[in-house]
C-alpha cells in the first residue's frame, strides 16, 4: 500500500534530480554557447523536457505497487 510518505519522497526526489538533471544540461548548453559551439543550442532546448524524464520514471514505478 502505498503511503503519504512514498508521495512526499517521490516528490522531493523528483524535484532534486529534475533540477540537477536540468541545470546540467543548461549549464553545458550555455557554457557551449558562449564559446561559439551551436550544439549549445540544442543542449540548452532539450534541457527542461529532459529534466522531466526522472520524475516521470520514478512515478511510474511508484504506480507499479498499486
Amino acid at each position: 500500500m502505498i503511503e503519504r510518505s512514498d508521495i512526499l519522497w517521490l516528490g522531493i526526489s523528483a524535484g532534486v534530480m529534475g533540477s540537477l538533471v536540468g541545470g546540467l544540461l543548461l549549464g553545458i548548453g550555455m557554457n557551449l554557447i558562449v564559446h561559439d559551439a551551436p550544439l549549445g543550442w540544442v543542449l540548452l532546448f532539450v534541457g527542461a523536457p529532459v529534466s522531466a524524464g526522472p520524475g516521470w520514471l520514478l512515478a511510474r514505478k511508484l504506480a507499479q505497487k498499486l
